[in-house]
């Protein structure tokens, strides 16, 4: 028997809820990636116009966030991404946030509500993001310090859980 037209409305209804659930509730893990496989070096720009490379990073356990402003499980979980990257060395440590797909304007906008303390990265025309095995927004992948993914996690998480910061910071020692 098909469903009915009001059953397809509630499961479409109830969809767009989940994937608008703050990060809070999402899960807390990650996926570990086995074997480790070194990351796509392209290149993008900042937030000022300035040419930005990943392969700089060598050396620092990199996270590498995916979003969108217009992304809800994005806006929901890159508070918590500020708050983690206030509990990291920046000497070991790195974390950007690319934005696939908007402009600086679009951006600079967002940012007014939404505070990034670490540095964001400008993929307009989604080369880098079509690069990445990315299955969508936010997606996050966690560099080793040879640049290579160790982690991915798909959707929104809150990154300054200390079980999270545990794995990241464990990357560095290695």
């Amino acid at each position: 028997m098909p469903a009915r037209p009001l059953t397809l409305l509630w499961t479409a209804l109830l969809a767009g809820l989940l994937l608008a659930l703050p990060a809070s509730a999402a899960r807390q893990d990650m996926k570990a990636i086995t074997p480790r496989i070194i990351a796509p070096l392209v290149q993008m720009t900042d937030m000022d116009g300035e040419p930005q490379n990943l392969s700089d990073l060598r050396g620092k356990v990199v996270i590498v966030n995916f979003w969108a402003t217009w992304c809800p499980p994005c806006r929901a979980e890159l508070p918590s991404m500020n708050r983690a990257w206030k509990k990291l060395d920046p000497d070991r440590f790195a974390m950007l946030a690319i934005n696939v797909g908007e402009d600086e304007d679009t951006i600079f906008s967002f940012m007014g509500d939404y505070p990034i303390d670490f540095p964001v990265w400008l993929d307009q025309s989604g080369k880098a993001a079509r690069q990445w095995p990315l299955r969508g927004l936010p997606t996050t992948y966690v560099l080793d310090t040879r640049g290579r993914i160790a982690y991915r996690a798909i959707g929104g998480r809150e990154w300054d859980d200390e079980t999270l910061l545990q794995k990241v910071r464990a990357l560095a020692d290695e």
